[in-house]
């Protein structure tokens, strides 16, 4: 492991790893035995891990105060796929739905959005015990509520896993959540594709506000924006330092908060494609099923009547605010 830190706004730490190194020297701890028996497939087809991981973590940065670019933004119905990383000049970003302290239930029987996607990306879990061993921060966001995301480039995916219900193959209800724990070794082989060779896949970490209940506040929309906002700059950031700046960046997101914490899934969705636009990166939109394409279809329509209005940002975070949005329930994963 190489080490430098920075005192600046971005990034406020830099670590980069040897994939092997850090897997053998920091091995992930899983604590359950399904997310063992998915590890256990991936070892057994590849053995090995290969790559150098770029880990950054930021400091939180307010947006600029007027909207000065478009970007583009693509809504797709269903969930994530992982574009090729071989393209130079088209960077693709994928967002984890993060917890305040990264990755933190990575090796537990939960199986939401952040969970699956550390295990497709083991990496991740080791990447987590080296920077705990080392006694470096693992926050994605302050007790105080204060954005600091975090962002790894070059980890190797070595597995897809089918979550959703599949009646025809013995997983009527699908293997989501808190329904993952108790998964058959034959259900866990046919939902586990291993990948071979791996693909590589940069991930961008970033925490949603906390449960509340009743309207949004100005204050909890504002911290969506600089948490967003944040993210996907430092997402640009990273591609324009390992790419060169002609370079494009994609950020994935989806219906990131909506699930466990229960947030507005259009509200969510209009404060992601400003953040987006503020960042200057594309946005592609992945909204799960029909009912989420509407709502983001909704949301996006919103948005650009709102940008049409006004290009302060001050003033569109204003009267999304008088609008009334309120919070809805925890999906119970």
């Amino acid at each position: 492991m190489t080490r430098t830190m920075k005192q600046s706004m971005t990034p406020i730490q830099r670590e980069t790893f040897d994939a092997a190194a850090l897997l053998g020297q920091h091995p992930p701890v899983w604590n359950h035995p399904t997310k063992l028996a998915v590890f256990d497939l991936v070892v057994s087809a590849h053995g090995g891990f290969a790559g150098t991981i770029d880990y950054a973590r930021w400091d939180q940065e307010a947006p600029p105060p007027t909207l000065t670019q478009r970007s583009s933004c693509s809504i797709q119905k269903g969930i994530y796929e992982y574009a090729a990383s071989d393209d130079e000049e088209a960077v693709h970003w994928h967002v984890n739905f993060a917890d305040p302290h990264l990755f933190v239930a990575y090796g537990s029987a939960l199986m939401a959005q952040d969970e699956i996607q550390a295990a497709e990306h083991p990496a991740l879990g080791s990447l987590l015990e080296a920077l705990v061993a080392a006694g470096l921060p693992t926050l994605t966001a302050t007790r105080e509520g204060r954005a600091t995301p975090v962002t790894v480039a070059g980890v190797e995916r070595h597995c897809s896993i089918d979550t959703l219900p599949r009646p025809e193959r013995g997983r009527p209800r699908g293997l989501y959540g808190n329904l993952f724990a108790s998964a058959t070794a034959q259900q866990l082989k046919d939902a586990v594709a291993v990948l071979t060779p791996p693909t590589i896949s940069n991930i961008v970490a970033m925490a949603a506000p906390y449960p509340s209940s009743g309207r949004y506040t100005a204050a909890q929309i504002a911290s969506v924006v600089n948490t967003a906002y944040t993210a996907f700059a430092a997402a640009k950031q990273e591609t324009s330092r390992l790419h060169g700046d002609s370079a494009s960046t994609t950020v994935h997101s989806g219906h990131w908060g909506c699930g466990a914490f229960g947030g507005n899934r259009k509200l969510m969705t209009i404060l992601q494609l400003l953040s987006a636009d503020l960042a200057n990166v594309d946005l592609c939109f992945w909204a799960f099923d029909e009912a989420g394409s509407r709502i983001a279809s909704e949301a996006l329509l919103h948005y650009q009547q709102l940008i049409a209005k006004s290009a302060s940002v001050a003033v569109l975070l204003q009267e999304l605010e008088s609008e009334g949005y309120k919070w809805g329930r925890s999906d119970g994963n």
